[in-house]
């Protein structure tokens, strides 16, 4: 185990990124965490001990290498993204999520950093129907270029994949997380099951793997700490189906066929009713359900929860 690490968390006010500054500050091998965001934490008293915030934003490369230098990091977990795609521009998804992961990776080999743990995300294995059963991390990241959050996932796996050949003294952990759900989720997807109906696609259960946020949180220090390298699915064990959440929650589902939900989205996006166009069908239809195997023996984090133990907890909260 290393001692005395130096960590900058890029999105350390965010809701994941200040559960791991928080863990991280805990853990005995680490002497330093530098919580870098472009919001100020709610109050500077509530960080931990060992902890200090610095204002990083990852799309100004020259600001993200000076809190690098200045703070001798030898560890980044970098978690800064647009969780909530759509809601802002592409151009401006493009350049935090694709050209802000550059800017952060060129600071760290400038930096001498050692070590990287990057936050993506099951979405990097795009939404396709001949995806396995089962997809495991030897399969291919094909992304989807129809839907910018997919597209530019897999853009950065391909940007690391090039860093580890020209760079290979920065170890990299890459964590491709599955649906996170915890006590104060609201994103778009936990915005499906608030309807009367659940959406589904004919001909798909479209299941989910969840992944507790203290998971993802355990991994994230895991990989973080350790010495291993690679890349990781990050989920509980199992799958929940639409028809399965929807009986859970005590509602019907609506079974629409393909066609007719892109033309409803298509329609709704030129009327500006919704930000989702028909590209969304792929991702309601076709979700990449991750196997966490080389999660438990290679990097040797056993998340806590399995996913119908975090849809259940996430249920708990709601209540």
């Amino acid at each position: 185990m290393r001692r005395d690490l130096r960590v900058l968390v890029t999105g350390g006010s965010g809701f994941l990124g200040s559960a791991a500054v928080r863990a991280l500050a805990e853990h005995p091998s680490v002497a330093l965490v530098v919580s870098g965001d472009v919001r100020e934490p709610a109050s500077r008293d509530d960080l931990p001990a060992g902890a200090v915030f610095e204002r990083v934003d990852v799309t100004d490369a020259a600001g993200t290498a000076e809190v690098v230098a200045r703070h001798r990091i030898d560890t980044v977990v970098h978690l800064a993204a647009i969780v909530n795609p759509g809601t802002v521009g592409e151009d401006v998804e493009r350049r935090v999520d694709v050209d802000g992961t550059r800017n952060v990776l060129d600071a760290a080999v400038a930096g001498g950093v050692t070590r990287i743990v990057v936050s993506s995300s099951g979405a990097a294995y795009g939404y396709h129907a001949d995806s396995p059963e089962w997809l495991s991390e030897d399969d291919p990241i094909r992304g989807n270029e129809e839907f910018s959050y997919s597209r530019h996932k897999r853009l950065v796996e391909e940007m690391l994949a090039s860093y580890r050949s020209s760079h290979p003294s920065l170890g990299q952990v890459v964590l491709r997380i599955g649906t996170i759900l915890g006590p104060t989720v609201r994103n778009q997807i936990t915005a499906l099951w608030d309807a009367p109906r659940l959406l589904v696609v004919r001909g798909s259960d479209s299941p989910f793997v969840f992944a507790w946020v203290d998971d993802v949180v355990g991994a994230i220090v895991a990989g973080a700490t350790g010495d291993v390298t690679g890349a990781f699915n990050v989920a509980g064990d199992g799958k929940v189906t639409v028809p399965e959440i929807a009986a859970r929650l005590g509602k019907k589902t609506l079974v629409v066929p393909a066609p007719l939900l892109a033309f409803g989205l298509r329609v709704g996006h030129a009327l500006r009713l919704t930000v989702h166009g028909p590209e969304r069908v792929g991702f309601l239809r076709y979700r990449p359900v991750l196997s966490n195997e080389r999660l438990k023996t290679v990097l040797g984090y056993v998340p806590g929860k399995t996913s119908r133990e975090a849809f259940e907890a996430y249920l708990a909260t709601r209540r």
